[in-house]
């Protein structure tokens, strides 16, 4: 164990993790001092082997970085008359994403930040960390195609795409640089869609619920919260106990932004009446409470881990349900069932928290709870 230790590594429950500290000059790259990543081994000479592999790639990516700063205090600038260069002020894409992070970046919590950050890494690995004019359109079709290689399907190849591009676009901006973005108006061809998250079925849901109420615990709590109010899986995970107002004349839970949790849109802050499965878990979150968070395993004061918690939920689910069907396939359900019952659009994006597109819908302060409760009462009684 002492000869692995050398080599960045350490043990936790059986499993091999990599882990180095940040120089010293180039923690203004990162969040942390320490770079902890999982080995995913337990076999002492892997984990020695992929610990080197790490290293040797860490050291080789720092020593790109401070090449690349080293360069600011050169490049842009006419040695031989001693004039700036026509692109004014230099700055790299790692610049400007620190730029865009600096303005657009307050409030909008942890998971804003570190998919910035992943979009603009998967760049850098490509093409390094430039000055923004030396980018052409040949890195953008680089960028592209490693990043279907990586196996990412359409939509995630468009979204570190469209980060990359307001990235991009931000910083010439700002910083006043007159050069076209070659990140925009980007031809996809015929990279694969991704497979369609699918409603899951009456007959499962209420077989989810069953198991729910016999395992009684956090987890099937969280479960059943979000089978009959479809809330998405970060506004669940994110809720105070004083959120679920079960004492109320009519029980409901407040969706609304947290320090730990933002909403995704202004449309997502709302009040969705409890009924049924989610009624009960509320119920059993405010009679076993331990914490002023409802679910503390997945939330804390400064963040809120949805990710780990699909992860977990999904995991439990998988032989419930059809393949295709994941946790926020409870959300795609919610809606049908709404149509179902011939709920107005309006109504079913209230109760969602989706964005409505219509002008005249914008007006107004929303249907009352009363009015919602009649809905989700009918979905209940019809099924």
């Amino acid at each position: 164990m002492g000869d692995l230790r050398a080599n960045y590594t350490f043990k936790k429950r059986g499993i091999f993790y990599f882990e180095r500290r940040v120089p010293a000059d180039l923690r203004k790259y990162y969040f942390k001092n320490k770079i902890v990543a999982s080995l995913r081994t337990k076999r002492p000479q892997i984990a020695l082997k992929l610990s080197n592999q790490l290293a040797g790639k860490l050291d080789l990516y720092w020593s790109s970085l401070r090449t690349e700063k080293f360069g600011e205090l050169f490049c842009g600038q006419d040695l031989k008359k001693g004039k700036v260069s026509i692109y004014g002020e230099t700055v790299t894409i790692m610049d400007a994403l620190h730029l865009y992070l600096d303005l657009k970046g307050i409030g909008k919590g942890e998971r804003f930040r570190r998919y910035a950050y992943r979009s603009i890494n998967y760049l850098v690995r490509v093409s390094g960390n430039k000055f923004l004019h030396q980018f052409s359109r040949q890195d953008a079709n680089l960028f592209r195609d490693t990043l279907v290689k990586r196996g990412l399907v359409l939509g995630s190849v468009k979204r570190n795409f469209q980060t990359v591009s307001a990235i991009f676009n931000l910083a010439l901006r700002e910083k006043g640089i007159e050069i076209l973005n070659p990140f925009s108006n980007m031809i996809f061809g015929k990279v694969k869609e991704g497979s369609k998250r699918l409603p899951i079925s009456l007959d499962k849901i209420r077989l989810i619920q069953n198991q729910c109420y016999k395992k009684d615990d956090d987890i099937r709590w969280l479960v059943a919260l979000l089978s009959d109010t479809g809330m998405r899986l970060a506004e669940a995970c994110g809720l105070l106990i004083e959120d679920l107002r079960v004492d109320a004349d009519i029980p409901h839970v407040v969706v609304r932004a947290h320090p730990w949790r933002l909403l995704k849109t202004e449309a997502s802050k709302r009040k969705i009446p409890l009924v049924g499965a989610s009624l009960w878990a509320a119920k059993r979150l405010n009679d076993n409470k331990t914490s002023n968070l409802a679910f503390p395993r997945y939330c804390s004061s400064s963040h809120c881990k949805a990710d780990y918690a699909s992860s977990t939920l999904n995991k439990w689910l998988r032989p419930m349900v059809p393949k295709g069907c994941v946790v926020h396939s409870f959300r795609h359900s919610f809606r049908d069932r709404l149509r179902q019952v011939d709920c107005q659009s309006e109504v079913i994006d209230q109760l969602g928290g989706w964005t409505c597109y219509g002008i005249g819908q914008k007006y107004g302060s929303g249907y009352k709870l009363e009015t919602l409760l009649n809905y989700l009462v009918e979905l209940e009684v019809s099924e």
